[in-house]
C-alpha cells in the first residue's frame, strides 16, 4: 500500500507526471492541489495544476504565485491552469508549502469559470 500525503486545497507538492502522452508537463514537477478536503480522503487520485517557472510564458487565464516562505518556491512561477491533471497517490513525493490565501481564491475562481459552476 502506497504511503499518502497528507494534502488539502492549495499545498504545492513535487508530482511525477511521467507517463504522459502529447503533454507538455512531464518528469517530476511541483504542482499545487486543486481537489478540497472530502474528495481528498474519498478519491484514489488527486488532482492538480502543474508550475511552472517561465513566468514570461504566463497565459491570460495562468495564476502567478510569488515565491515566499509559506509556498517555499525558490523562484516565482506560473499555475498553468489550462494542464489540469489527477494522478494516483504514488505520484506525489513531497510537500514543500502552500499557496496564499489569494493564490486558493484566484484558482477557485478560475475553476467556477472553467467547470461553468
Amino acid at each position: 500500500m502506497t504511503n499518502k500525503l497528507e494534502l488539502q486545497f492549495g499545498d504545492i507538492v513535487w508530482a511525477e507526471f511521467a507517463p504522459s502522452v502529447a503533454h507538455r508537463y512531464q518528469d517530476k514537477r511541483l504542482a499545487v492541489v486543486i481537489q478540497s478536503a472530502k474528495p481528498l480522503e474519498k478519491s484514489r487520485l488527486v488532482t492538480v495544476i502543474p508550475l511552472s517557472s517561465l513566468v514570461e510564458e504566463k497565459g491570460e487565464d495562468d495564476i502567478m504565485i510569488f515565491a515566499d516562505l509559506k509556498n517555499k518556491l525558490k523562484q516565482d512561477a506560473i499555475a498553468k491552469v489550462y494542464c489540469i491533471s489527477s494522478f494516483d497517490h504514488s505520484r506525489f513525493t513531497k510537500k514543500i508549502g502552500s499557496v496564499s490565501p489569494k493564490v486558493s481564491a484566484d484558482i477557485k475562481k478560475y475553476l467556477e469559470r472553467h467547470f461553468g459552476i
